[in-house]
């Protein structure tokens, strides 16, 4: 029901998730993220408290591997569960249970994870870490690219219908958080032109936010 890619940028020092699923609202539930600490995909049959406990786990010192296996092991149904988790320093963890659905495949790439389920075939998530890999420029497009060339390799097994980004940095709220909720069909392509519309404004609300004097007007009534 769902694919991701899960990453760290270490010139920027963002984090950030990327993510579609059949499912309605697959951001409202699976991508976790914490400034500083890491990023956690809790997806399959999900428990959406498995990304907080992990990255509350990370904050106290735990490696990846460490907060996900403690994590899993407060979960009496982890064999439901994938995960994919990474930190600040690129270090990766995953796991599949043994109910994972479908077609199910989880590959660690540099600085990323990408992990799936009811794939319409395994290689779906080598497409994503490779097309990761091979990019360059702002964390959040190489996420969508990423994102994109998964459901070009074939995505999951039936169609898609929501689709999420979210990127934090030095913030304690997300700089990017777009969420598709319900497409009939293509809910990436719409995530993809979201962010081209919202990313030449990013920069101006961290900027209202930070010092309101400087804030932009943005021609609305009110405030032009």
């Amino acid at each position: 029901m769902t694919i991701s890619i899960t990453a760290f940028c270490p010139e920027s020092g963002q984090l950030g998730i990327a993510i579609s699923s059949s499912s309605i609202a697959v951001g409202a539930r699976c991508p976790w993220l914490l400034s500083g600490v890491g990023a956690v995909s809790s997806q399959n049959i999900t428990l959406p408290a498995l990304g907080q406990k992990i990255l509350v786990r990370m904050e106290t010192g735990l490696t990846p591997d460490q907060a996900l296996k403690a994590s899993l092991s407060d979960d009496k149904f982890s064999a439901y569960r994938q995960v994919a988790v990474i930190d600040t320093h690129g270090q990766t963890a995953c796991f599949s249970g043994t109910e994972t659905l479908g077609i199910h495949h989880m590959v660690k790439g540099h600085h990323c994870v990408a992990a799936g389920n009811m794939l319409s075939q395994s290689n779906v998530i080598d497409a994503m870490i490779q097309a990761f890999e091979a990019s360059s420029g702002e964390l959040t497009t190489r996420l969508i690219d990423a994102l994109t060339a998964g459901i070009n390799q074939g995505g999951e097994a039936g169609p898609e219908h929501s689709a999420a980004v979210k990127v934090v940095d030095d913030y304690t709220w997300p700089i990017v958080d777009l969420r598709v909720d319900w497409a009939d069909e293509d809910p990436v392509g719409e995530l993809s032109k979201l962010w081209q519309d919202y990313e030449p404004q990013m920069q101006a609300y961290v900027t209202r936010a930070l010092d309101p004097r400087q804030a932009p007007s943005y021609g609305v009534p009110g405030d032009e």
